[in-house]
């Protein structure tokens, strides 16, 4: 019997890998763009996700039993399209969490102790100077952080700032009744009012686009800081340089954008109290093999017909059963 064709996005893991081709036969994409997508999938019986799949490529998969998300967020598949062809969707919720909520408690304490800035001035000017600005430096302990999704990351961050730094913690999400015990609920614009510090942990939906809007930078205390881990659209982009440009700001770290990659003409790259990286807050030796391993065990999952863990679109079932019906059985 022919072995099924796993296609990957993007290179993954050696162990994921090395999970996959015991039954699979596990296909790289040469390049992410839309036509190339579309030409490797058409035999595809799963994808893997870790680039944009074109917004039609569910016309052209008969074969395809379900596509793993080999993170968290969805935005790269267009998953009611999946759905309207009753083809499961999964993804990897909690896997990173530690690893982003490590990222932002690192980002806090940049931001906080101005380590950046220190470095930067030790460099370029003395030693005299640099010191100096840890004169204006402080300590997270006793400030207020808001943290806007209180989900796998922003509640293992919340724990890390309560437990560890000993700051008070308020928490915006769609339900502020589940929120843990040491975080106190809080409507977006008290929580951009009240915080010393804000944390972005949202996913991007309609009611998250443009949150952090002009108007509610403008209600952030005058020395606030903010870290975005969620997506670029999730903030104003344009008012948040203008924010950090006149000083109105402690300082930023940024890991989304809008349009990635970042585009070399942004405000953001001529701001030195912003510190940027590369969508890689989750990325850690540890996550990447966790990763690795668990979207490839979600594969077989859907190679051998059982439901997935991480079901995103679990009402499809029945009838991504009855349209495999006379598929080729995998075991």
């Amino acid at each position: 019997m022919n072995r099924p064709k796993v296609l990957l996005t993007n290179p993954i893991g050696r162990e994921g890998v090395e999970i996959l081709q015991q039954v699979a036969d596990v296909v790289l994409a040469p390049d992410t763009q839309a036509e190339t997508l579309l030409d490797c999938a058409r035999d595809a019986d799963a994808i893997l996700v870790r680039a944009n799949l074109p917004p039609n490529i569910f016309e052209v998969t008969p074969r395809l039993r379900g596509v793993v998300r080999y993170a968290v967020g969805l935005d790269m598949i267009p998953v009611e399209a999946a759905s309207a062809k009753a083809i499961p969707v999964a993804n990897m919720p909690g896997v990173n969490s530690e690893s982003v909520a490590e990222y932002v408690s690192s980002a806090l304490l940049l931001i906080a102790r101005r380590m950046h800035l220190i470095n930067h001035t030790l460099r370029s000017k003395d030693w005299s100077s640099a010191r100096v600005m840890g004169e204006e430096s402080i300590e997270l302990m006793g400030r207020t952080i808001g943290v806007i999704g209180v989900g796998n990351i922003g509640s293992r961050l919340a724990e890390i700032c309560h437990a560890g730094f000993r700051m008070k913690v308020l928490g915006h999400q769609r339900r502020l009744h589940l929120l843990p015990p040491y975080v106190q609920g809080a409507d977006i614009d008290t929580l951009c009012r009240e915080s010393d510090f804000i944390a972005l942990c949202c996913p991007l939906t309609d009611a998250t686009r443009n949150l952090i809007s002009r108007e509610r930078i403008a209600l952030m205390k005058r020395g606030a800081g903010i870290v975005n881990v969620s997506r670029g659209a999730v903030w104003d982009e344009m008012a948040m340089a203008e924010a950090l440009r006149e000083g109105r700001l402690r300082g930023a770290v940024c890991n989304m954008y809008q349009e990635q990659p970042l585009r070399r003409d942004h405000p953001f790259l001529k701001l030195y109290n912003i510190v940027l990286t590369a969508h890689m807050g989750g990325l850690t030796e540890e996550s990447m093999r966790r990763l690795s391993i668990g979207s490839a065990e979600e594969v077989l999952r859907l190679l051998r017909d059982e439901r997935p863990v991480n079901f995103v679109n679990p009402d499809v079932w029945d009838k991504h059963l009855e349209r495999i019906r006379n598929f080729p059985v995998y075991r």
